[in-house]
C-alpha cells in the first residue's frame, strides 16, 4: 500500500479555518423578555413627555403654564392626542417585531422644550430583522398604526375647530400649517371647505392629529433606516440605493426652493446614512406584502407636505 498523500495547503488552511470558527465563543443569544421588559427609564421619559407636552398644549390653549400652572390641565386635549399617536406608532412596531421573534424595546419617549409640540417624537430599539418580509412588517406598521389614530383625531378636532376668511394680511409670527392630500380630504369631510380658500383655527386635538399624519410623512421618507427606508428595501432591496439618493435629492431641492427646515432633515439622514443594511435572507417580498408595501409608498404620498411650517410675515 501507498502511504497516503500529504494534504494540500489550501485544504489545511481551510481546515484550520474552519477549527478556528468552531471554537470561537458564540455571541450570548438576545433575550426578548428581557428586552421587552418595561423599565424606570421608560416610564419617566413618558411621564417628562407628558408634561412637556402637556405644557406646550398650555402655551397654545392661551394660558401660561408657568405663571398658571392650575391651567395646565387645558393643555392635556393636545397632549393626550398627540401621545396616543406616537404610544400607537412605536407599539405598531414593537408588537409587529415581537410576533416576528425580533428583539425589541418599549417606546423610548424623548422630551422637547414645552414650545410648539412639547417633544421630539419616540423610538424603540430592536434586533435587525433577518428577512425582507418581517423588514416591512416591522416598519410599516408604526406609520400605519400612528395613521388610523391621527385621522379620527383631524376629523374629531375640526368639528371643534373655528372657520373664517382668509385674511388680508397674515399676522406676523403666527404659524402657517401646510396641506397634504389626507389634511384636505378630512377637512372636505368635517367642514365641507378647502384649507385654501378658507381660514381655519385648529382645535389642539386637530392639531395633534395634524402632528400625527406629519410624523408619518417624516418616518416614511425613503432613506436609511427610517420607516420608510425599511419598506423600501423590503420592497426593491439593493435598488433602494438609487431611491435614497434620490431622496436626498428631493429634500435638498425643496430645501432650496420652498422650506429651509429640510435642510435639517438632510443633514440628519446623511447622518445616519442613505443606505440601508442588507437582511440575512434577502428573498423578494410576497405579492400581497408587496400590494402592502406600494399602498405604504401611496401613505407617504397622500400625508407629504413639501412646505409643513412657515411663519406668517416671514
Amino acid at each position: 500500500m501507498y502511504p497516503p498523500a500529504p494534504p494540500s495547503r489550501h485544504y489545511v488552511d481551510d481546515l484550520r479555518q474552519r477549527r478556528a470558527v468552531a471554537y470561537q465563543p458564540r455571541p450570548a443569544p438576545v433575550r426578548l423578555r428581557d428586552a421587552s421588559t418595561v423599565r424606570p427609564v421608560h416610564i419617566i421619559l413618558f411621564f417628562a413627555t407628558l408634561l412637556t407636552t402637556t405644557m406646550a398644549g398650555t402655551f397654545l390653549s392661551g394660558a401660561n403654564p408657568f405663571s398658571e400652572p392650575l391651567r395646565m390641565v387645558r393643555g392635556l386635549p393636545f397632549s393626550l392626542t398627540l401621545m396616543s399617536i406616537l404610544l400607537t406608532h412605536e407599539m405598531g412596531h414593537f408588537l409587529v417585531a415581537r410576533l416576528h421573534g425580533v428583539a425589541a424595546t418599549p417606546p423610548f419617549f424623548i422630551p422637547g422644550p414645552p414650545f410648539l409640540i412639547g417633544t421630539f417624537g419616540a423610538f424603540i430599539r430592536m434586533q435587525a430583522p433577518t428577512n425582507r418580509r418581517a423588514l416591512f412588517d416591522v416598519g410599516a406598521a408604526g406609520p400605519w398604526a400612528g395613521f388610523f389614530v391621527a385621522v379620527p383625531a383631524v376629523l374629531y378636532g375640526l368639528t371643534l375647530s373655528t372657520v373664517g376668511p382668509l385674511p388680508m394680511e397674515q399676522e406676523p409670527g403666527g404659524l402657517l400649517l401646510g396641506d397634504s392630500l389626507v389634511f384636505m380630504t378630512l377637512a372636505r369631510m368635517a367642514l365641507d371647505v378647502s384649507p385654501s380658500e378658507v381660514m381655519i383655527t385648529l382645535h389642539p386635538v386637530a392639531l395633534a392629529g395634524w402632528f400625527g399624519l406629519f410624523v408619518t410623512f417624516l418616518n416614511l421618507l425613503p432613506v436609511g433606516q427610517l420607516d420608510g427606508g425599511h419598506v423600501v428595501y423590503a420592497l426593491l432591496g439593493r435598488f433602494h440605493r438609487l431611491v435614497a439618493r434620490a431622496g436626498l435629492v428631493m429634500i435638498l431641492g425643496l430645501a432650496l426652493l420652498g422650506w429651509p427646515g429640510w435642510l435639517i432633515w438632510a443633514v440628519l439622514v446623511v447622518m445616519i446614512g442613505l443606505d440601508h443594511p442588507p437582511t440575512l435572507d434577502d428573498t423578494p417580498l410576497d405579492p400581497a406584502r408587496r400590494v402592502a408595501a406600494w399602498l405604504t409608498v401611496g401613505l407617504f404620498i397622500a400625508c407629504f407636505m413639501p412646505v409643513p411650517i412657515e411663519v406668517a410675515g416671514g
